[in-house]
């Protein structure tokens, strides 16, 4: 038991000893030769260096952030402002839109409207019997002779000539325009007219007064 003390007691010495001289060299000791913590002049000059680097580099960053956030937030700035004019653009087109489709409506529905007096009155004229010799003389495929034919009413008179032909999608003859005699036009439709090919004799069951009448009808 005494052995292992003084063993230990040894081996504590020993250690204590053999760091002796690191601590002795680690230490520092004033112009007097006394040990000192106090750093020396190239150490706060070193430490003077390294705080100016820091506080350069955290400037230099503090600036680049700034910088950034700047440009970032300008940005943002100039994405909104074209967002708000694109969105103005928009409502103006969209507006402009709106009012010429609900004038192209009117238009549409005054035309209509136009449209329906125009064969209401056209549908009350008098119109005379076909006699039965023109029952098969229909106006329907077009044809270039029309044009310039002599119209005729149903007692044989003439009343005015053919000036150009009105067609359907599919070719048919939707109407007649007639230059009456006085110089006036007229549309007569389709249903109104005969055409004896054979004979070149264009021939309406209206009168000379109402195809005068609907020369002064206007749409």
């Amino acid at each position: 038991m005494k052995f292992s003390a003084l063993a230990v007691s040894g081996f504590a010495l020993s250690a204590f000893l053999a760091g002796v001289p690191a601590l002795a060299q680690d230490s520092r000791v004033d112009a007097g030769g006394m040990p000192t913590t106090h750093s020396t002049p190239q150490e706060h000059a070193d430490t003077a260096d390294l705080n100016s680097t820091v506080a350069n580099t955290n400037a230099g960053s503090d600036a680049q952030t700034s910088t950034a956030d700047t440009q970032n937030q300008q940005a943002y700035q100039q994405q909104q402002q074209q967002y708000q004019n694109q969105l103005q653009q928009n409502q103006a087109a969209q507006q402009d839109y709106q009012q010429k489709s609900q004038a192209y409506a009117d238009q549409a529905q005054q035309y209509e409207s136009l449209r329906a007096r125009f064969a209401a009155e056209r549908a009350a004229y008098h119109r005379g019997l076909w006699p039965d010799r023109y029952a098969r003389f229909t106006i329907d495929q077009y044809t270039a002779d029309l044009i310039g034919q002599r119209v005729e009413i149903l007692d044989g008179d003439h009343v005015g000539t053919v000036r150009d032909v009105a067609r359907m999608p599919d070719g048919r003859v939707e109407a007649l325009l007639v230059q009456l005699d006085p110089g006036k036009v007229v549309w007569i439709d389709r249903a109104d007219i005969r055409y004896d090919r054979t004979d070149g004799v264009v021939m309406t069951n209206l009168d000379s007064r109402d195809l005068h009448q609907m020369a002064d009808e206007r749409l």
